[in-house]
């Protein structure tokens, strides 16, 4: 399972509906769980690292790492190996303090661009998805 923390509130229609036509095509490991909490919580929530080192956490931020699909499923992978919880921040608009984004196992750049939240829950999903399907050989993903 992926859990998906994100900052802000749930999903508008649109952006959940996307969310949702990617979620009902994976299976486990892949099968994705939302917390949604308000940015100043979540910023608290993270503050505490209530991470106890199960998890393997990729923390989404413009700052992060900008890599292809192919490498982000590999990222997947290592966590899944090694026997952990994947858990996905995706942040506030103001991104995730330096300590966030220290204690993280990975740090994850979609882009250069910033993109508004719902974008970016569409983008981490579908890369999700992308992923479960290059590592199980799945038809979705050319190269």
């Amino acid at each position: 399972m992926i859990r998906i923390i994100a900052g802000g509130k749930k999903n508008a229609g649109w952006v959940a509906e996307a969310c949702a036509e990617y979620e009902k095509r994976l299976r486990k490991p892949f099968d994705i769980v939302w917390t949604y909490m308000p940015e100043e919580k979540l910023d608290k929530y993270l503050a505490e690292w209530p991470f106890g080192g199960r998890e393997y956490v990729i923390c989404c931020d413009e700052r992060g790492q900008n890599i292809s699909s192919p490498e982000f499923s590999a990222v997947l992978e290592k966590g899944f190996a090694a026997g952990r919880d994947i858990v996905i921040l995706v942040g506030g608009e103001y991104g995730f303090a330096p300590e966030v984004r220290e204690r993280a196992d990975f740090v994850w750049s979609f882009s250069k661009l910033v993109y508004p939240h719902g974008i970016a829950r569409v983008v981490c999903t579908e890369q999700i998805y992308r992923a479960s399907q290059i590592l199980t050989g799945g038809p979705y993903h050319h190269e």
